[in-house]
């Protein structure tokens, strides 16, 4: 549970050409007996849920606008942030709902036009929301439950890398100082979080220089590891990220490969362990008991065991996907072709557990759209 890039998007159509080998046959969509018709169950076996899209509802002065990620608090709130536009200064980029879905408060003016990653995570008798901002905000905080900021930092400057014989810096002169809307790998856009027990975490640049950065609990950076590429140990777009400590294992850095297709596991120094194929545009990770949460932004959730095995591609539908990427993914943009299917998912940005093992999903589409998977037992 969570408590503790352009050029991805433009080859998106190019990177669905994997599917049809990766896809299992998706389990059976059913129909609740309960006379709730309007919400199927998918899944199978323990893994079943009632399908509640749309659950959060906005009070009429606000709207969503391209959502992106969702946390849960110690109290069973709910955290979801927003893209938002960047022309609307005043809207709020952070909504926050209860166990209901009921509207709670919104906050985050300041994140508009670059919302991007969410996290809240309990300090002794505290808890604090970690904000990741991209596009021309290129930033990450930490704030209160209510919004209130309490440190900001932008790129790491001091983060060099060999060339030869040669150290260069990862970031472009003045990307902290003067940050810009401009994309590439010496830019920084930070994507998601994976915290440690002490406070400190891990960063996933994962729309800029492709890297994962290591901090101090206070934002101080540390070190990183990871570059751009496709073999083991570097990436082509590290979007999410968290720390795999199901029992039975030493805990490590899980890192969603994008744009490659793939998680890769990595010791807390960094240190390639393990890869594993068989997804094919994994967003970002969450952990229930010994579960692995996947949310595939190619229109499915994954489910997997203790053992790292298939327990399902929740959604999973392959004509259902060639319908979302056909024109370049123009169906995101047009809720009336999806607001009426039911069951399905078009572009799964995150999701997270809630601490009843229920299941929020967040889509990167142009209305927004959020999903509760409510657990049946």
């Amino acid at each position: 549970m969570k408590t503790s890039s352009s050029q991805t998007r433009r080859a998106f159509l190019n990177n669905t050409a994997r599917v049809t080998a990766a896809a299992i046959a998706a389990p059976h969509l059913l129909t609740s007996s309960k006379g709730a018709e309007k919400n199927p169950i998918i899944g199978e076996g323990a893994h079943r849920y009632e399908v509640i899209h749309n659950w959060p509802q906005l009070p009429s002065e606000y709207h969503w606008q391209i959502t992106h990620n969702v946390a849960v608090d110690h109290n069973g709130l709910v955290y979801i942030i927003h893209e938002g536009d960047e022309k609307l200064k005043d809207h709020p980029a952070i909504f926050v709902f209860d166990h209901d879905g009921k509207f709670v408060r919104a906050f985050g003016a300041e994140f508009q036009g670059g919302g991007h990653g969410l996290e809240v995570i309990t300090a002794g008798n505290e808890q604090f929301l970690y904000v990741t901002g991209y596009q021309g905000l290129k930033n990450f905080a930490k704030l209160t439950l209510k919004g209130e900021k309490i440190w900001e930092h932008r790129a790491p400057m001091e983060a060099k890398f060999h060339d030869g014989d040669q150290m260069k810096s990862v970031y472009a002169e003045g990307e902290a100082e003067h940050p810009k809307k401009v994309w590439g790998r010496d830019r920084f856009m930070p994507t998601n979080y994976a915290f440690l027990p002490d406070g400190g975490f891990f960063l996933a640049d994962g729309y800029g220089a492709y890297r994962v950065h290591r901090y101090d609990k206070n934002g101080k950076w540390l070190s990183m590891f990871g570059e751009p590429g496709k073999a083991d140990g570097q990436f082509n777009t590290p979007h999410g990220i968290c720390i795999d400590n199901r029992p039975g294992r030493e805990p490590s850095v899980a890192v969603c490969d994008r744009a490659n297709g793939r998680l890769q596991w990595f010791t807390m120094e960094g240190k390639h362990l393990r890869t594993q194929d068989g997804f094919i545009l994994p967003a970002n990770l969450d952990i229930y008991k010994d579960v692995l949460l996947v949310p595939d932004l190619s229109a499915r959730v994954t489910l997997l065991d203790g053992q790292n095995k298939v327990i399902a591609h929740l959604g999973e539908d392959a004509d259902w996907r060639a319908e979302v990427v056909k024109g370049g993914n123009k169906m995101r943009t047009q809720p009336e072709r999806w607001s009426a299917a039911t069951g399905k998912f078009i572009h799964p940005h995150d999701a997270c557990f809630d601490h009843d093992g229920n299941i929020l999903v967040a889509e990167w589409v142009a209305t927004g759209r959020v999903t509760k998977l409510k657990r049946l037992t």
